[in-house]
């Protein structure tokens, strides 16, 4: 009898596929991270603005950069689930694109609902997300401590 993986039609060919497409995903948001962190650190140096106002300035383009890596891991989740072999995401209802996006803040955030589902080889990149987003959320916490002490000080 096939397990429901079996018949999702995934191959050793279609889960390293997956594998790599994680690998992309991962290494496009630490990237994009990275530079907007330091664009950010640039920017807190160079605008002459109060202390307070500089922090949520900070605080919401560090919000905008986590919102469009959550939009990248969604892309990767509509591309792999539409794609035959890789797996799919499940819920009581039909998934479209916004529900790929959800899914994604719900990983990133290590929130975890359970409303919608990985089925399949997908499961490693919504594994990893979960990672990813820990991380970069305690990244993005990092760095604004340190500007923030940088700049109350003065």
């Amino acid at each position: 009898m096939p397990t429901a993986v079996d018949l999702l039609g995934e191959t050793t060919a279609s889960r390293a596929a997956v594998v790599a497409a994680t690998a992309l995903v991962v290494i496009a948001c630490v990237v994009l991270h990275y530079e907007a962190l330091m664009i950010f650190s640039r920017l807190m140096r160079r605008i002459h603005i109060v202390p307070r106002a500089r922090i949520m300035v900070l605080i919401f383009g560090i919000l905008g950069v986590h919102i469009v890596e959550i939009w990248i891991f969604g892309a990767g989740y509509y591309l792999l689930s539409h794609s035959p072999g890789h797996g799919e995401l499940v819920a009581g209802h039909a998934v479209g694109f916004l529900d790929d996006v959800y899914f994604s803040a719900v990983c990133f955030t290590t929130l975890g609902l359970g409303d919608i589902a990985p089925l399949g080889a997908i499961r490693f990149l919504a594994g990893t997300e979960a990672l990813t987003g820990f991380v970069l959320v305690t990244w993005s916490a990092s760095f604004t401590f340190v500007e923030m002490q940088r700049f109350w000080r003065g």
